[in-house]
């Protein structure tokens, strides 16, 4: 008989304030099917940035997906962003499960997947394991590495994207656009009023994010191909929620005179370390692409743009 195989959990009480607000998001849904999911993928998230900021992690939980009442309602997530490092799932399951479940729509863009159990009361739960990736619906419980490889894995991540930050070229960061200073009316150049380098030709609805901003701004990128122009008019906004953290608008339109994007367009948001935490891609009929994320002040981001070998990156700073 095969020795059997321990893993190193964690288990702690459920406070009664997250039993609270998994119970508030579970009243939201229109179904009790759906009301249970959201309840326990909730009490999952939660139980892991309880954990994760004991060891010293840094977290964005209300900026996470399954914080959001409209990818609540449409997804079945329950990721827990991670400063600087991306989004990490928290799939919760009950007693005695043998094979968990991962949504196809959370089979990628994760820097891993924690399986929390929540306890029948609703009162504990335990922290069983982790792997870093997924390629199947079904995940046997015996494929979790152990509690404590989670945290050498954050701390790695954490390590090599520190270094691959170091190693970018300096220029790229002196040419940072402050978007917090766009709050006082401070641009640089080659930022116009949205009205002015659209020339008006969008109409209103297509760029309302933007429009109803405390601050926003607009810059034609060049994306040349050979001898064929292919230009597009980069749109980023600002909103702030309060003292250290902003709503980012990102909007990509086409120049007067077209009416679509060029096809095959590649919008990427991406993280401090070059790092795409988001991604966008246009066909022959997008009229834009549009893309929403919170920020920190202090943290940086980038836009890139490209198109076949063309390729524009825009860097910021909250």
């Amino acid at each position: 008989m095969n020795a059997m195989r321990v893993l190193s959990t964690f288990t702690a009480p459920i406070s009664p304030k997250e039993r609270e607000r998994a119970e508030q998001f579970s009243r939201q849904q229109a179904t009790p099917e759906k009301g249970e999911q959201v309840r326990l993928n909730t009490l999952a998230v939660s139980f892991v940035n309880f954990y994760l900021e004991c060891m010293g992690f840094e977290t964005l939980l209300e900026n996470s997906d399954s914080w959001n009442p409209v990818q609540q309602t449409l997804t079945d997530t329950a990721a827990l962003r991670l400063k600087n490092l991306g989004d990490l799932e928290c799939r919760p399951v009950l007693a005695n499960t043998q094979f968990i479940y991962i949504p196809p729509e959370v089979q990628s863009s994760r820097i891993g997947y924690v399986i929390v159990q929540i306890h029948e009361s609703f009162r504990e739960a335990t922290i069983l394991g982790f792997v870093k990736q997924v390629s199947t619906e079904s995940l046997s419980i015996v494929q979790l590495q152990p509690l404590e490889k989670l945290l050498e894995y954050l701390e790695d991540l954490s390590q090599a994207r520190q270094a691959k930050l170091s190693s970018r070229s300096p220029a790229v960061s002196k040419n940072r656009i402050n978007l917090k200073q766009w709050l006082d009316n401070i641009f640089e150049a080659g930022w116009q009023e949205i009205s002015t380098v659209l020339e008006l030709q969008i109409a209103e609805p297509a760029w309302r994010n933007a429009r109803n901003a405390s601050a926003s701004r607009g810059k034609k990128i060049d994306l040349g191909k050979q001898t064929i122009s292919q230009s597009v008019v980069l749109v980023v906004a600002v909103n702030p929620e309060n003292s250290r953290e902003m709503d980012i608008f990102v909007e990509v339109h086409p120049t007067s005179g077209q009416t679509y994007l060029p096809s095959n367009l590649q919008v990427s948001v991406l993280d401090f370390a070059g790092v795409a935490v988001m991604e966008a891609s246009s066909r022959n009929t997008n009229k834009n692409i549009q893309l929403q994320f919170g920020a920190e002040s202090g943290e940086y981001f980038s836009v890139k743009l490209a198109l076949g070998e063309a390729i524009a990156i825009e860097d910021f700073i909250i």
